[in-house]
């Protein structure tokens, strides 16, 4: 069983920094972070997944901890796609035929994307936090939930984006505050994830991602290159969903989204999720993996996929 090593993969954008733990011939499994966060988001979870014949690959995504981007003159994008896209190249990169995928909030989007553009690949998306639907920028939304985007809006604005790159910090450790009602975080953990913060490219990603997802700027050109085991047609229809237009997206179901918060315990329901032995003939949302939670017990949900020989 090893421990996590930091270990860095080259695609043709970025040189993606990883810690790689668990059985090394174990079933390979990515989990994705979400925003504002790092690796340290599954710290508490990996040694179920490694008792479950689980290796885990922990990807910093793209702006965060030391992952780098190659050249000064890739646009330093935020889009879902974008996301999704490393995912792919990042499996490439390690040579991993099929794996599985778990991702909170930005990690759950590309997950999902991921699992549409190569379906033959991906063996279990589980999705935590955030719901599969929700980057049309022409929905409604109620008047709630614009009071939650609140942060969307601000960074919108020239004085949100000097607060991006000026403050980062304050904003973050505000951000984990009001996220995580009734529970307190130390200054000792969120430090040791908002030094992922002060990636050179951090700003400008989160700034790209929040204003194109509400076309406040235009969408980075189409993605050039193919990929292993992409399917065109899937790229095309996800292409359609981002571009606003409405299109059908199997295998995926629609999953609830929930509030986020940090990784606490539940690690067996996580696990129980990707490791089950048995054939599943049909995707399923598997309502056990209610764990993502503070000890307000928020539920979340998981998209449990076939498991594939």
């Amino acid at each position: 069983m090893s421990r996590p090593q930091l270990e860095h993969f080259s695609t043709p954008s970025l040189s993606i920094a990883c810690e790689v733990s668990g059985p090394t011939h174990g079933r390979p499994t990515l989990l994705l972070h979400g925003w504002p966060d790092d690796a340290r988001t599954w710290d508490r979870i990996l040694p179920a997944l490694h008792a479950a014949g689980r290796q885990t690959i922990v990807p910093y995504l793209r702006g965060c901890g030391p992952t780098r981007f190659h050249s000064p003159q890739t646009p330093r994008s935020g889009q879902l796609v974008a996301l999704g896209q490393d995912v792919l190249e990042l499996a490439d990169a390690m040579e991993l035929q099929t794996f599985a995928v778990v991702g909170h909030d930005w990690g759950a989007r590309a997950a999902y994307i991921a699992s549409v553009l190569a379906p033959d690949r991906i063996t279990h998306c589980v999705a935590l936090s955030v719901g599969w639907g929700t980057n049309d920028p022409g929905q409604r939304l109620s008047l709630k939930q614009v009071q939650n985007y609140w942060y969307h809006w601000y960074m919108a604005l020239d004085r949100g984006a000097a607060l991006v790159r000026e403050e980062r910090r304050d904003f973050t450790r505000y951000i984990w505050t009001i996220w995580n009602p009734g529970w307190r975080i130390s200054d000792e953990e969120f430090a040791a994830t908002a030094s992922s913060f002060d990636n050179p490219d951090w700003a400008e990603v989160v700034l790209h991602s929040y204003r194109v997802r509400w076309r406040g700027i235009p969408r980075t050109p189409p993605w050039r290159r193919s990929l292993r085991g992409t399917r065109p047609s899937a790229f095309r229809r996800w292409s359609s969903t981002v571009a606003g237009t409405p299109a059908t997206i199997p295998p995926l179901r629609r999953a609830r989204s929930a509030s986020s918060a940090r990784v606490t315990s539940a690690p067996f329901s996580i696990a129980s999720a990707i490791s089950l032995s048995g054939r599943h003939p049909e995707p399923s949302l598997t309502p056990s993996c209610d764990s993502w939670t503070d000890d307000r017990r928020r539920a979340t949900t998981c998209i449990r996929r076939r498991e594939r020989p």
